[in-house]
């Protein structure tokens, strides 16, 4: 798979694209998309956790950094280079930092999760992503950081989405 930033120009969202590439991501498929950092060495482990925690493949991934991911930062209202927070995109809304791990909770099938997630819920919202931020600062420098994306395991392919769907329109640059 290539490095970040050749994927991320690649392929750009127009302001009117993004809306069109982000419903194309659902048309066919409505689960859900988590967006991650996909250079960040703890994002990465989070994937894999959820991967092996979703057999049944509820979840879908793409990385902050890919075409699609800036589409749907950008119908989640977010700046589309804004890689600060894991977002989890559904077909109607979207979720972040913490609202966004705890929602991600409730769809994988370890019956803790949805029972802490529903625990962790009780805590204001400015107390877990505080403590969120903290961890999302600093996760350079707890796990490091990777030249490129996550590559995928071909047994998870169909959970990755890579680029933008065909018959989508954006602009190329270098």
């Amino acid at each position: 798979m290539s490095s970040v930033g050749s994927r991320a120009r690649a392929f750009r969202p127009t302001a009117a694209s993004s809306a069109d590439v982000a419903s194309a991501l659902f048309t066919n498929d409505k689960r859900p998309i988590i967006l991650f950092d996909g250079v960040c060495n703890l994002c990465n482990g989070g994937v894999n956790l959820a991967l092996d925690l979703d057999p049944p493949g509820k979840l879908r991934f793409a990385a902050l950094q890919s075409a699609a991911g800036q589409a749907l930062l950008r119908r989640a209202g977010r700046d589309e280079n804004d890689i600060s927070s894991i977002v989890l995109v559904e077909e109607n809304k979207a979720y972040t930092k913490s609202d966004a791990v705890l929602r991600i909770a409730t769809y994988l099938e370890n019956p803790a999760l949805p029972a802490a997630a529903a625990l962790g819920m009780f805590f204001p919202n400015f107390v877990r992503d505080l403590l969120y931020d903290l961890v999302a600062d600093n996760r350079y420098e707890l796990l490091g950081i990777k030249d490129e994306c996550r590559l995928s395991d071909t047994r998870f392919d169909d959970r990755f989405v890579a680029d933008a769907p065909a018959g989508t329109t954006g602009t190329t640059g270098e």
